[in-house]
């Protein structure tokens, strides 16, 4: 059995799914034996069809078709089959016997069989198995040259009818008509090999578009619809190329589709067909695509057709009037066209949609801040220090924030103004807190911290107030130079996390009882330390996690 062990299933599924798949055992049914594999269906969400594959001395590998197991994983029900393999082992031998001789006597059977023996043994099954019937039903169209009852067939099999409970079809019974459906995509390609391409072509067309129409009522959570509109795609491509279709029309149908929600289900990108439209078709392509783009600026399918077409073209003209013509509040599409026209060389054109993006906006806070960064970068790059200190003061002024502050401070500091850039910011911070905005103040504080300048900051939290995480900041600033401001600080923190449960409120506790044991050493009083911790673990001691903790930290 290519020493399947418990340790090789560990390591290929990982602990979790390994631990999880000793619970499916009992789950697992149908085993099948073979030379080098093992199947079987084993029972989860719903029943999964699973293959383990043992390749000598190699690493076994398995695929089930569970949403985890097609993501390409060791699934918990491969572990589950591996598992069973590994408790019948000892019966390999004579089940991959058993195995073979079903198989030759099933051989010898069906070729005893009279030729209305066979034909009844199929009728037989056809009536007990619907898929059976559909897929023979469409060989034999196939093989007769119907193209009509083709066309039939692939409409039942695309049809949610039989799966749908009103209207709908959920999750469990997604997969089986997934099954389904998938039949039209080989149905297809069959045309296409037996030499029939372009009405191949014709109905991976109408198929596509029958799958677009029923995929909002289909519960696809594991993306099967999306795998068919792909094979769809595939076969509709295949067939084009081995039909030869005129290239004005396949233009004017790929321009179709991509603006048509069928899109999002196959992906199909029109430059795929470059070399089958040749310079006629493109140019129908195009002309298509602009005409669509002209009644829609701003319709996001026209815009992205026409960004494509000009992104392979090199047109950068195109591109730019694509993204003029429905310009972003935010004025992030003028970042955009600015970063085309740079790849296209045309800096001075970019600076200029860059700075319009700025000049045109009616408040800073509301522009795309990526925007404000490319335009001080440029500046910064280009010898302009003193431009960039303006648009990080503006931008600021606008967006009172401890990043737009450091923002503002890295340009000052480049363009030697900085001491005069940070007293107009803490003026215009000071005078808006003293008319009681608290968002000021508490930016005033975070500034203050971030610059180190503690005393002030001290002075600000009197005046103004400040949250938690900026009073332990500061404690953690003021440890070294005001012991004692820093030891009331901690303690007030440490008298609210007492009153909590978890351990994530103990590990906060352990941490501030270290820096208070700290600014006890700082001032001399190792004595009141201890006994604040004596008292303290007398009152939490229930809490045994925190004790624990406490002892690991040498509390």
């Amino acid at each position: 059995m290519g020493g399947l062990t418990e340790a090789k299933l560990r390591a290929l599924a990982g602990e979790r799914s390994f631990e999880r798949g000793r619970g499916y055992v009992d789950e697992v049914s149908g085993v099948e034996f073979g030379d080098g594999w093992i199947r079987a269906s084993v029972r989860g969400t719903e029943r999964y069809d699973v293959e383990l594959v043992l390749a000598g001395r190699r690493k076994p590998t398995g695929t089930c078709d569970c949403p985890y197991g097609q993501e390409g994983n060791f699934c918990k029900h491969l572990v589950a089959l591996g598992l069973t393999a590994i408790a019948q082992e000892a019966d390999l031998p004579r089940r991959r016997k058993a195995a073979r001789d079903r198989t030759r006597g099933l051989d010898a059977w069906l070729i005893g069989l009279s030729r209305d023996g066979l034909l009844a043994l199929v009728r037989e099954e056809m009536a007990e198995d619907r898929n059976l019937r559909r897929r023979l039903e469409l060989r034999a169209a196939s093989a007769s040259g119907d193209l009509a009852e083709i066309r039939s067939r692939i409409r039942e099999l695309l049809d949610i009818g039989p799966f749908a409970q009103y209207g709908y079809v959920e999750y469990a019974d997604a997969r089986a008509y997934a099954g389904q459906a998938g039949q039209a995509v080989t149905a297809i390609r069959s045309l296409t090999t037996s030499g029939r391409a372009a009405d191949a072509t014709a109905l991976a067309r109408e198929a596509i578009g029958l799958l677009a129409e029923v995929a909002e009522n289909v519960d696809d959570s594991d993306g099967r619809l999306g795998e068919i509109g792909t094979g769809l795609a595939d076969a509709h491509h295949e067939a084009s190329r081995a039909a030869g279709p005129d290239p004005e029309e396949l233009a004017h149908w790929l321009v179709t589709h991509a603006l048509d929600d069928a899109a999002d289900l196959t992906d199909i990108d029109p430059l795929d067909y470059e070399d089958l439209l040749g310079e006629r078709g493109m140019a129908a392509l195009r002309g298509r695509a602009v005409e669509a783009w002209k009644a829609n600026r701003t319709g996001w399918a026209e815009k992205h057709l026409m960004q494509r077409l000009a992104k392979a073209g090199r047109d950068i003209d195109t591109m730019i009037a694509v993204h003029a013509a429905d310009l972003a509040p935010n004025r992030h599409t003028h970042l955009l066209i600015a970063r085309e026209l740079d790849a296209a060389d045309g800096a001075a054109e970019a600076l200029e949609w860059a700075e319009r993006g700025i000049r045109e906006a009616e408040d800073l806070a509301t522009v795309d801040t990526s925007l404000i960064d490319y335009l001080a970068d440029r500046y910064t790059r280009t010898g302009r220090p003193a431009d960039a200190v303006t648009l990080r003061r503006d931008h600021f002024a606008a967006r009172r924030s401890l990043l737009t502050y450091q923002q503002l401070r890295a340009a000052a500091r480049a363009a030697a103004c900085w001491q005069t850039e940070r007293e107009k910011v803490l003026a215009l911070l000071r005078a808006d807190a003293k008319r009681g905005h608290a968002h000021s103040g508490r930016v005033l504080v975070d500034i203050l911290l971030d610059d180190k300048d503690v005393d002030a900051a001290w002075r600000t939290v009197g005046e103004y107030g400040a949250h938690d995480g900026q009073w332990l900041t500061l404690a953690d600033q003021s440890r070294p130079t005001r012991p004692a401001d820093a030891l009331a600080v901690y303690r007030r923190l440490a008298a609210r996390l007492t009153r909590e449960t978890g351990n994530h409120a103990y590990e906060q506790l352990v941490s501030l009882l270290l820096s208070i044991r700290d600014c006890h050493r700082r001032l001399g009083t190792p004595g009141d330390f201890t006994a604040y911790v004596t008292d303290l673990r007398a009152i939490q001691k229930r809490k045994r996690n925190l004790m624990r903790l406490m002892d690991d930290r040498g509390l």
